[in-house]
């Protein structure tokens, strides 16, 4: 699935804001500080815009408050990680050019802090969050829902509310992938770090390693599955256990490029050499991940685009759009580079 605004906005009366835009010829953005009452607008472009709102009949949609704040929150559990630049780029790239300012905030689940965080919203008065990987509490939600607040979650840790949009990707396809990609080089014994457990990514990339080993008629080791959270750190502990059994994989899944980092440096001081003596595959394609030695072979996630595509669901809520499909997951694929070769190579 792709994003595409084009195709996902929804209807107020009528007609649809893109469809304004298309026939003005200008950013769905531009027409949308239109009907905001934005001035930062030129005069002729503004006038061609009212002229086909009015031609049209669109109808803006009521708002919660007269004048907004201008305001988005983007919320992380943490920002240790590379994946949350990319994701803040994306929303970025759309708040700016709708004019839009982000707030970001990282809430780590704990309690005082997300309460500390709530307040902040109340006096800022956001138009709307983005929770990334963290979804809102049951009170959050309420809290948020009284205050009509419009809410958008990216790669959801459970199951959102069903009000809730969510955007996400195809992890268990993208796990299926990185395996079948390891089976066909002749790998059977392969390892796999998961991430968080109770992160639903996590699982879906774990259910798909475990589907491909039985569409291959490879049974699962349990010796072979450990638990990583996404870090360096974890990677490199995971994959030590690996490599320190008595019989090692020959390859290694890890489910985040963060871990698969931490893979690396497991095998270098064991003076194992990637791909020769250990094939590894990544998961998400951060930017380093093209740079690492040898380039690490990995399931593309595409992070900017769920930002994008997040954002642009946000200004849809706050013009009181209504989502069509609540639930969007984007495409992963396999990006094959140099840390995976064929057993016994």
């Amino acid at each position: 699935m792709t994003d595409d605004t084009d195709g996902s906005t929804g209807r107020v009366g009528r007609v649809t804001i893109t469809t304004i835009a298309q026939e003005a010829g200008v950013s769905l953005p531009t027409v949308s500080r239109v009907v905001n009452g934005r001035a930062d607008v030129a005069p002729q472009t503004r006038k061609r815009i009212e002229e086909l709102l009015q031609r049209h009949g669109y109808q803006r949609p009521v708002r919660r408050q007269e004048v907004r704040a201008n305001l988005i929150d983007l919320v992380f559990n943490d920002l240790d990680s590379p994946w949350a630049l990319e994701i803040i780029r994306g929303v970025e790239e759309v708040a700016h050019g709708a004019g839009i300012g982000t707030v970001i905030s990282a809430i780590r689940r704990r309690s005082t802090v997300a309460r500390q965080w709530l307040e902040n919203v109340r006096t800022r008065a956001s138009d709307g969050v983005i929770f990334v990987t963290s979804d809102p509490e049951p009170r959050m939600h309420a809290e948020l829902r009284r205050l009509r607040v419009p809410t958008v979650v990216v790669d959801s840790a459970g199951i959102p509310a069903l009000d809730v949009p969510t955007i996400g990707a195809t992890n268990w396809s993208g796990g299926m992938s990185a395996t079948e990609h390891l089976l066909s080089l002749g790998h059977r014994r392969i390892g796999v770090i998961g991430g968080h457990p109770r992160l639903l990514c996590s699982r879906a990339r774990l259910d798909g390693y475990r589907a491909a080993l039985q569409s291959a008629g490879v049974p699962t080791d349990d010796a072979l599955v450990v638990e990583g959270d996404f870090s360096h750190e974890s990677g490199y502990t995971g994959a030590s256990r690996l490599l320190d059994l008595d019989d090692p994989p020959t390859a290694i899944f890890a489910c985040s490029d963060t871990m698969a980092f931490g893979v690396y440096e497991a095998a270098r001081v064991r003076r194992m050499r990637v791909p020769d003596d250990l094939s590894v595959v990544g998961f998400d394609d951060i930017p380093g991940a093209r740079w690492t030695s040898p380039p690490l072979t990995t399931v593309r996630q595409p992070l900017v685009e769920m930002g994008l595509l997040a954002a642009r669901t946000m200004l849809r809520l706050m013009d009181g759009e209504q989502i069509e499909s609540p639930r969007v997951e984007l495409a992963t694929n396999l990006i094959l580079r140099h840390s995976t070769a064929r057993l016994g190579h």
